[in-house]
């Protein structure tokens, strides 16, 4: 089953890396008089880079990349590179954005920025009025309280400098040409990365209604800011987007048909709590227990986890954990759930895989799997049954992938 497992996990990401889509984006670039200038930022921010300095050559002037920190590879030329946290912004966050802001200022209408976006920007480029422990401070809460990325980019559009097409205004009047690799359900360009060069559509109205939905405790002067409005329009941007969940769901049924599954993929918008989804793919998995054919079943997209405990993990550990209990004793069920971007939460897994015998393995460590579920301690579960899913930074960001395998008894 494992092998299986890897097989169709590491084909779906290697499928949505962004190298073909950044060369793509490169060859169309409209001729430029001026500087050509280049800014990369998300998990996927130095492939993008690094692919985009390979095209261009001596074409390109100068480049700043930030990502997070240990998904750099080493040195890009004529290229800055910067480190920041995520998913809640740091000093370094805020030290590389100004940094950016510095080196597009001044630019002429010649000039453009290409402007490369992956999942992850949004914490990883940003600016704000506020102090940093505030933005923080409201970052973690939202997370905490198992908001949307949708919602969480809202409230940081309109709290930031540069979010909500604020950085496209603060480039003109040179030219943005974004390529987008899309973490988000749906895709909206506005959205991704909460949209540093796209015009937005949300209002104050949506801003006070996510406050009250999760009961934020946040300062006046906060409160003040996440008042302003957004740019609605802009002249000087356009954008492509080229990758996404859709893409990862796809590769990672080519692959599962290659090694004999009759495959089917549910969805490519998974947007529930994760312990729910990974009880929903078991009991799919339940349901065919007596297939004769081997079946798998796929869902894309983005869970969450409502925090109560005070464990370790992310929500794919947590499919997976809840999963396990789902699946226990059932020893022709598998269920697998990773992050494309090969982290999962604050840890250093992108995600987990359960099979009918993973709770006991669990319980054999000397660990309860139902309490740590409930402590959300998914990654100390998981490792001690050899469960977890480990696959380091992987240069992409295309949302998670949940996959449910079901083999022929006789198998």
């Amino acid at each position: 089953m494992k092998k299986d497992v890897e097989k169709i996990y590491s084909d779906a990401i290697t499928a949505c890396l962004p190298d073909s889509v950044v060369r793509e984006a490169v060859s169309s670039l409209p001729p430029v008089k001026g500087k050509l200038l280049s800014v990369a930022i998300g998990k996927a921010a130095w492939k993008m880079s690094s692919t985009a300095a390979e095209e261009l050559g001596d074409r390109l002037t100068g480049g700043i990349v930030i990502t997070k920190y240990h998904h750099s590879m080493g040195d890009i030329p004529r290229t800055e590179i910067y480190k920041a946290g995520h998913p809640v912004p740091d000093e370094n966050t805020i030290a590389a954005t100004e940094r950016v802001l510095e080196f597009t200022s001044s630019l002429t209408e010649d000039d453009m920025v290409l402007f490369l976006v992956s999942g992850g920007g949004s914490a990883l480029f940003e600016s704000v009025e506020c102090g940093l422990d505030e933005l923080q401070d409201m970052t973690r809460q939202l997370l905490a309280a198992g908001a949307s990325i949708g919602e969480i980019n809202t409230l940081r559009k309109h709290l930031s400098k540069v979010k909500g097409g604020k950085f496209a205004e603060h480039v003109a009047p040179a030219r943005v040409y974004a390529v987008l690799l899309s973490d988000v359900l749906g895709n909206d360009p506005s959205t991704i990365a909460s949209g540093p060069a796209c015009p937005d559509s949300s209002c104050v109205e949506d801003v006070h209604r996510i406050i009250a939905k999760y009961s934020l405790s946040l300062s006046p002067s906060v409160l003040s800011q996440l008042e302003r409005e957004t740019p609605k329009a802009l002249s000087n941007s356009e954008y492509v987007i080229g990758g996404s969940v859709t893409e990862l769901c796809a590769a990672a049924k080519r692959t599962a048909e290659s090694l004999g599954f009759k495959t089917e993929i549910l969805t490519d918008c998974l947007d529930t709590e994760a312990r729910y989804a990974g009880e929903f793919l078991s009991a799919i998995g339940k349901a065919h227990k007596d297939t004769d054919i081997p079946l798998a079943y796929i869902a894309g997209g983005e869970t969450v986890v409502h925090l109560k405990g005070r464990g370790k993990g992310g929500r794919n550990q947590e499919l997976a954990l809840s999963a396990a209990l789902a699946v226990s004793g059932y020893d022709n069920i598998a269920v697998f759930s990773v992050g494309s971007d090969g982290t999962d939460g604050p840890t250093d897994a992108a995600g987990g895989y359960a099979d009918g015998g993973t709770a006991d393995r669990i319980r054999s460590a000397g660990i309860d799997p139902l309490s740590a579920l409930e402590n959300n301690d998914a990654y100390n579960a998981l490792s001690a049954a050899d469960s977890l899913i480990v696959t380091g930074p992987t240069g992409t960001n295309v949302n998670d992938i949940s996959v449910v395998l079901i083999y022929p008894k006789n198998k």
